[in-house]
């Protein structure tokens, strides 16, 4: 049996309230129903009744962690926020119930195939780590932690999102602006020119205004998101954190929460962090000194977090022949829109059917997703800024796909300009997407533990990150970059801008193992002053220097998500590399590799370690190589 049953939205503003409570609080009445039936069967039907229980949690905290993050009325944010906090208190309350637990460990895995035992292993790990067998008093401390936790993980992420900044510029400082950004942002009443810290504001302006007094406070803005508020929320969720690792055995965050991924142990994170440091620090100080060249002939004294994508630009601009402002001509929004979804479709032998239907926002586009005439599940695009709105980049699941059951819906969620968009906007919009279409592509597994990306957290943004390649390669961007004349972005300025692209990699790199570091020591150490741990780690990684007075961690939406796991990004492009040198970079659409690549890594979801699965692709191991010659051109 195929389901073709998929959510249906309220109609404009008509009952939102009424529909959440539906989905949410009764999946969370269906899995309470599942779980009573779990204790009351035994044999195989324990686990299918914990996989009827884990679908319908998957489905309520879905629904309310996408509404809370993008629905533009506040009663409704509210109210995902408050089930939220239901979903997250009855999955908790799952983990320390003994009684399922023995139900669980009852099972003997010899009885069951494959597949089964590896749902059956998962879970059982899953109990232990949520201290399931630990006295009474352990686990009573455990569940206020994790009640805290929940109310500071919201916190921390509501401060983000609300905590949108704006400041007031001269007009002046706009010189160096593309057109279309000037045109966006018109003089008020006051004479002054309001900049946000949204993502197609600050971007631009710290990338071309030519005012350095006005990139450094609208930098300082940005920095300084959601400050003071998260000072305190924060301090409180890694001591939190802290505290629940060491009640369930572990000497620290880092320790527990690396367990259950590819890197296995919390000290192979600093390893990790300080050997690509170490790879890259020669590139990168080469990077900076070219940097810092550029920037004297503009009186910058030093490289700094206001002034360096400042001079980035206007070395790619003077060394390499590409300006940013003629590319973004070749990528207005609407034809990039269409164009990834030509691209993927053709990559991946899918088809997408545009969906007249309501959603929580008249910017959402929605799409039916095909492969060979069947429906395999709906996507919802969001694309734009708005208040209230989720303020970064992400992909958010909306229904797990379980085959014969439900057809799986993903959401991307993202903040670009409705005009014309820089090139590494877009390719921020292919690395999303991946995450985006290994959710729909993994939906058809009996098993919803194995669906969408549900492989190790530390294997997650390979697929993303290899798919940004597609951004980069002359033929497929002449698929929809044009200009306002229809003219394709020509092969010499892509390859001008790849050159361009390599420069700087070096000092990039050292930037994201400051952001890993960061990740990594805050949970580790749980210091007691943020603010000065975080400029020695600024110091000892990162060469770019920061503002004074700046408090980055409190807008790093990333320590609650990722915890102490940031690295992954670098960690998953070791890998991502590596995938990519089994295509053909003559033919990035040669059917066979791609649908090799589509069924035997993506589609397989979480139905395998992550190891495997590249293995199984490449016909072999994993290995650096690829990496290490992109690190060391």
């Amino acid at each position: 049996m195929q389901p073709t049953e998929l959510l249906a939205f309220p109609a404009g503003t008509e009952d939102w309230a009424g529909w959440l409570e539906q989905r949410s609080r009764g999946s969370l009445a269906d899995a309470e129903s599942h779980v009573a039936r779990l204790k009351t069967t035994s044999g195989v039907a324990v686990l299918q009744c914990w996989n009827d229980a884990a679908i319908s949690i998957g489905n309520a905290s879905a629904v309310t962690g996408l509404l809370s993050s993008v629905h533009p009325d506040p009663a409704i944010i509210d109210l995902a926020e408050a089930i939220e906090v239901e979903v997250r208190r009855f999955s908790s309350e799952l983990m320390m119930d003994r009684e399922v637990f023995d139900q669980l460990s009852a099972l003997a895995p010899e009885d069951l195939d494959g597949p089964a035992r590896r749902v059956l292993a998962d879970a059982l790990r899953s109990f232990r780590r949520a201290g399931v067998d630990r006295d009474e008093a352990t686990r009573t401390e455990l569940r206020i932690l994790n009640e805290r936790q929940t109310e500071l993980s919201q916190a921390f992420g509501r401060n983000i999102r609300d905590g949108r900044r704006s400041i007031e510029v001269d007009p002046a400082s706009l010189a160096g602006l593309p057109a279309d950004f000037v045109a966006d942002h018109p003089v008020d009443e006051n004479g002054r020119v309001t900049i946000t810290t949204e993502y197609p504001d600050v971007h631009p302006f710290l990338t071309f205004s030519t005012d350095p007094d006005a990139r450094r406070a609208v930098a300082n803005e940005y920095f300084n998101l959601a400050w003071p508020e998260n000072e305190g929320v924060l301090a409180d969720l890694l001591a939190l954190r802290r505290d629940k690792a060491q009640l369930l055995g572990y000497p620290d965050w880092p320790a527990f929460d690396a367990e259950v991924k590819m890197i296995g142990s919390g000290p192979a994170i600093a390893d990790f962090i300080d050997r690509i440091a170490a790879d890259s620090e020669t590139a990168g100080r080469r990077d900076l000194a070219i940097l810092a060249e550029r920037g004297a002939r503009d009186g910058i004294e030093e490289i700094d977090q206001s002034n360096w994508r400042y001079c980035f630009e206007a070395v790619k601009r003077e060394q390499y022949g590409v300006d940013a402002q003629a590319v973004r001509r070749y990528f207005d929004f609407g034809r990039v829109h269409q164009g990834l979804l030509d691209v993927t479709a053709r990559l991946f032998g899918l088809t997408y059917v545009p969906v007249a239907a309501p959603t929580w926002h008249p910017d959402v586009t929605t799409y039916d997703v095909h492969l060979d005439g069947e429906l395999l599940g709906r996507i919802h695009l969001d694309l734009h800024p708005r208040e209230r709105k989720y303020n970064h980049a992400a992909q958010f699941d909306l229904v797990p796909g379980v085959r014969d059951r439900q057809l799986p819906e993903g959401v991307l969620v993202c903040n670009f300009p409705r005009g014309l968009m820089d090139h590494a906007e877009v390719v921020t919009l292919f690395h999303e997407f991946g995450h985006l279409m290994h959710h729909v592509l993994a939906g058809r597994h009996d098993w919803v533990r194995f669906s969408g990306v549900a492989t190790e957290w530390d294997f997650v943004e390979a697929p993303s990150q290899m798919l940004e390649e597609w951004a980069w390669d002359a033929r497929v961007l002449q698929m929809f970059a044009t200009d306002a004349a229809g003219t394709p972005i020509p092969t010499e300025l892509v390859d001008k801008m790849r050159a361009a692209d390599e420069f700087g990699k070096g000092l990039l790199a050292r930037t994201q193992m400051f952001y890993a570091a960061v990740s990594y020591r805050f949970h580790q150490e749980v210091p007691t002053d943020l603010t000065a741990r975080l400029f020695e780690l600024h110091r000892q990684y990162n060469l770019i220097a920061p503002i004074p007075g700046s408090h980055f961690h409190a807008g790093f939406g990333h320590l609650d998500g990722y915890t102490s796991a940031y690295y992954t990004y670098f960690w998953s492009l070791v890998i991502a590399k590596d995938l990519f040198s089994a295509f053909d970079p003559e033919d990035l659409f040669e059917p066979g590799q791609a649908a090799r690549y589509r069924d035997l890594v993506l589609a397989a979801g979480g139905s395998a370690d992550a190891a495997a699965l590249v293995e199984e692709f490449l016909g072999r191991p994993y290995n650096t190589e690829a990496f290490t010659d992109w690190l060391a051109r």
